[in-house]
Formats: C-alpha cells, structure tokens, sequence
C-alpha cells in the first residue's frame, strides 16, 4: 500500500546554497526578514501529513514559501534536518520543465532516457512507447533534436512520460503553466483518471481553481511554515482571498 508521511518535518539551507539566497532576497522585498541564525535559515519548519492510496493533495503559497523544497523532500531529491519523511511505492516527479533531458538529443532519445529515470525498463519503455508520443502529440517532432521544441513540447513529453509510468505517487510542480488549454485539460483528466484508480497526487501551483479541481485537501504555507491545511476548498478560498487582499500571511 503506497503512503507518503512526513511528521515534523525541517528542512535547513546555509548561507552558501542558492535557496538561501533567494529567500533572503524575497524576504527583503516583502519585509518580513525574521531574525534567524546567521549561517541557516529554516526552508521548511514542522511540516506533518499523511496521505495514502487515492489521497490528493493542493499545495499553494507564495515564491519562496517553501513548496518545491516539500516535493524535493518527498522525492528523495534532499534529506531533512529534522522529522520523518516516509515514502512508499512507485514514484513519477514532474518537478522542473525539462529536467532529465537533454537538448542535443532527439525527442525519442530522451524519451527512453527521462523513462528510464523515471523506473521504466527498456522493455517496458518501448511497450509504452507508441501510448507516449500519441499522447503528447508529438508525432511530427519526435525524431527532432530537443533543443527544436519550445516549452510547451517539452512540457508534453515529459508529462506523456511520467504519467505511463503508471506511478503510484505522482508529484507535479507547477506543470500547467505552460501548454495551450487543450492539453491542459488532456493533462487534468487524465491525473483525475490516476486518482480514481488510487495514485497518490501532490501537486503544487499558483493556480488554486486548478488544484481545486484536482486535489481533494489543501496546504498552504508561507515562510516554511504551514498557515492552514485541510479540505482544499477552505484552504484554496483563505488563499485567495488573502492573496486578492495583498496581504502575506502572518
């Protein structure tokens, strides 16, 4: 049975990492630099939930709240400094646009190469191979260098990839941002098809009305830290309704 538990999660950058940079720089421009210590600052702070088979999950808040360093912890991609993070069962990321190819390479060669990462066989690549490129759309361009595709290309075979491979937990960060709204809503029928069956959805956007959609409970979180979490539509409505105001959360 496919879980993701984190219990008191904390998650620590120093000085020298480019996280730490960025969040000092956006803290500055919103005026609310804390006092902390003068080598770390806290990404994440005591962050706990729990989801399992069919559990979907909305996270919002603002650049720099923390919400791409969750889904690297929840991907194995970083550790944390405090807590319990607890993983179970097949795992497909779509964390970065692009991540895992290579632009000199063809798209067909970087299909077999982002599956592989993703945990595919070569046997098992090559059976989802014809599903994959009809699912992006793909077929005119396929045998074209990557560095040929604009963003939403990118975006439509990196999607087709993670989604046939049949992952257990499926993690998303901000994948609906590029792409024409065709594929967007080809994209969002077919994680609510993932969900029916079972998949572990977290996903993470600005856009609340698409998690709204999507995710059936809600996590927002400023600062690293969590402001409310519980069914999406109280969490995604005191969202928007605070980022409509102007306000940063307190």
């Amino acid at each position: 049975m496919a879980h993701v538990i984190l219990q008191s999660v904390s998650k620590v950058y120093t000085r020298q990492s480019r996280q730490f940079l960025f969040r000092y720089v956006w803290e500055l421009l919103r005026g609310q630099r804390r006092q902390r210590s003068r080598d770390a600052f806290y990404a994440l702070r005591n962050i706990s939930f729990e989801l399992r088979d069919g559990d979907t999950l909305g996270i919002v808040g603002h650049n720099g709240a923390g919400k791409s360093t969750l889904l690297n912890l929840v991907a194995g991609l970083t550790a944390p400094e405090e807590g319990l993070v607890d993983v179970e069962g097949r795992l497909s990321a779509l964390l970065e646009l692009g991540s895992g190819f290579h632009p000199d390479l063809t798209g067909v060669e970087n299909l077999y190469m982002n599956a592989a990462l993703c945990g595919m066989t070569r046997q098992e690549a090559e059976r989802a191979f014809d599903r994959i490129v009809e699912f992006s759309e793909l077929e005119e361009f396929i045998h074209e260098p990557l560095r040929t595709y604009s963003a939403g290309m990118v975006m439509r075979l990196a999607f087709s990839i993670a989604v046939q491979v049949e992952p257990e937990i499926l993690l998303i960060d901000e994948i609906f941002a590029v792409g024409d709204k065709d594929f967007q809503k080809k994209c969002s029928d077919r994680i609510l098809e993932m969900r029916d069956r079972g998949t572990i959805l977290i996903c993470v956007s600005h856009a609340a009305d698409t998690l709204r959609e999507l995710c059936k409970r809600g996590l927002w979180i400023e600062s690293g830290e969590v402001v409310m979490q519980g069914e999406a539509d109280e969490v995604f409505d005191a969202y928007l309704s605070r980022k409509e105001a102007g306000r940063p959360a307190s």
